[in-house]
């Protein structure tokens, strides 16, 4: 139950608004490298008590601007992404570094209309409706218009006890917790504020929030899945490729040298892994080289998986693809591709435009929706490529029949940003999230082997060509979040807020109002008595 007296001096739109996108620039100091969380709780209240008693225009507002602080400073990277490697001049990236920063900012406030409108002045809506509405939001952000599901609350706790939940309610659970943290801060601060008394009922339900912290760290002791006794060494390549260098034809054949001379001393491992797209050429126009590595894998009893992009002879389709040479065997294409990296959207009125929209990787297809993954032996490969890791859903499933999991990526195009050192750290929540090993081979960093708690083993530096090599375990069984996924969190979060809104609304009668001794109890004192904000 959140209340307000009017008495209380509330922010202008203007005020309110600034302040909104400073709270949401502090949320990504809670993610790598500086996983600083209680600053982004700080943003996480101020955003709580900015939304109280709003209307649903003027919280999608205050919410929006929120958004603007959040993906304008943890999604900088976009930037480097346009004017170096899209070739677009300063003042054209930084306009659609602004426009993409403006459209997942109108994403993120679309929840926070239906807050304003149906929720924010009734009781408890700081510690229901505010953090369920947020779930909410990050599920329609996993799938929305193809997905952005980046900036989730929940990989900030890697390191704290609500890791705990990550195989139990996956990251979106993680988020609800810290949410709920906030909206509670929020409350109480609130009932401070209009000088109520708590009654029971709050106590019980402070109670029951920060009990899911300990719970969190009692979890952490469990162990979802059975772990292998028998190590599975694995030997990595980073070849550092520049990425304006990686798809010239005069570059192609030192780039193929690199990949083989490093490799010279990992053909005694079980498993050599070479990043996304690592081979610089089509399957079809490769079939030679590929016939070689495949040959000498076989003859180390070496399983080989690359990047490569397969060409589809038959439908004249190309996909980013990993494949098995060796003992390694299987053919995966990858599901989720990134707008303009991979493909182009309104592809008929943007391509040539400028260079951004006709960049050499930017024709490629979708892969089927169900595939096999990668066999090694008796045991399954779980893959991704590249973007597809930060899809939590989309790993576990793929996890369900697989022992391990891997994903490749080139990080490349976001140089040294905040961009590389997030996209670990959701690989990382997704080893802990399946109880997993984890491989993750990249073109120029971070490299790395993750275990089931999504501790990392093995760490690769960034902007350097070296190997890495490491041991992983195969692992048995599912946790439950691989069992059930984000659905049930996502639907008990509706029907709650459905049930909600079924329910009468009322405010407060000034009579309800406990104030404390010695405060003016006349409710007549400002233009009208103190309102339950809230659901």
């Amino acid at each position: 139950m959140s209340f307000s007296l009017t008495a209380v001096p509330r922010p202008s739109t203007a005020v309110a608004c600034l302040l909104a996108i400073i709270a949401g620039a502090l949320i990504p100091l809670a993610f790598a490298p500086f996983d600083l969380w209680p600053v982004a709780m700080i943003g996480l209240v101020v955003l709580a008590l900015l939304l109280d008693r709003q209307s649903g225009r003027g919280a999608m507002l205050r919410a929006f601007c929120f958004g603007l602080g959040l993906y304008g400073v943890g999604a900088s990277w976009i930037y480097v992404s346009i004017h170096i490697h899209g070739n677009a001049p300063v003042p054209l990236a930084a306009l659609l570094t602004g426009l993409f920063v403006i459209f997942v900012a109108f994403i993120f406030s679309l929840p926070f209309f239906a807050y304003g409108r149906w929720f924010s002045h009734r009781p408890l809506a700081l510690v229901v409706s505010f953090p369920l509405l947020w779930l909410l939001g990050e599920w329609l952000r996993s799938w929305f218009l193809t997905g952005f599901p980046w900036l989730y609350l929940g990989y900030g706790h890697m390191e704290t006890w609500l890791a705990g939940w990550a195989p139990v309610l996956g990251v979106m659970g993680v988020s609800l917790i810290m949410i709920l943290s906030a909206g509670l801060i929020a409350h109480w601060l609130a009932l401070w504020q209009a000088n109520i008394r708590p009654r029971a009922h709050h106590w019980g339900m402070t109670v029951l929030i920060l009990a899911l912290w300990p719970a969190g760290l009692a979890l952490k002791q469990t162990a979802w899945t059975e772990i292998s006794d028998t190590p599975i060494s694995v030997g990595m390549v980073q070849p550092n490729i520049p990425q304006e260098l990686k798809w010239r034809p005069e570059f192609i054949q030192p780039t193929l040298e690199r990949l083989l001379a490093m490799s010279e001393d990992l053909w005694q491992y079980d498993w050599l892994i070479w990043p996304e797209a690592s081979i610089p050429q089509t399957y079809h126009r490769t079939l030679p080289f590929l016939d070689e590595i495949h040959h000498r894998a076989g003859n180390t009893n070496t399983a080989l998986i690359s990047g490569i992009i397969y060409d589809d002879p038959h439908q004249q389709r190309y996909y980013n693809s990993l494949v098995g040479f060796g003992g390694a065997l299987g053919l995966y294409h990858k599901r989720r591709l990134v707008p303009f990296g991979e493909y182009v959207p309104l592809e008929d009125w943007l391509r040539g435009l400028i260079h951004f929209f006709d960049m050499p990787t930017s024709i490629i297809d979708q892969g089927p929706a169900h595939q096999r993954g990668i066999q090694v032996g008796e045991l399954m490969i779980s893959p991704s490529v590249c973007y597809e890791v930060v899809y939590p859903d989309l790993v576990a499933e793929g996890a369900r029949d697989a022992q391990v999991l891997l994903t490749v990526s080139n990080d490349a195009w976001f140089a040294d940003t905040l961009g590389p050192l997030q996209h670990m750290q959701m690989a990382r929540m997704r080893a802990l999230e399946t109880g997993r090993y984890l491989v993750r081979s990249t073109n120029n960093g971070i490299s790395a082997i993750v275990d089931p708690h999504g501790q990392v083993t093995a760490r690769s530096r960034q902007f350097v060509a070296e190997t890495l090599s490491g041991e992983v375990y195969a692992a048995h069984g599912m946790t439950p979040f691989m069992r059930w996924g984000s659905i049930p969190l996502a639907m008990g979060a509706g029907l709650i807020l459905f049930l909600l809104c079924c329910t009468r609304r009322r405010d407060a009668r000034p009579d309800e109002l406990e104030i404390a001794p010695g405060k003016d109890e006349n409710p007549e004192a400002d233009n009208h008595p103190p309102r339950a904000s809230g659901d």
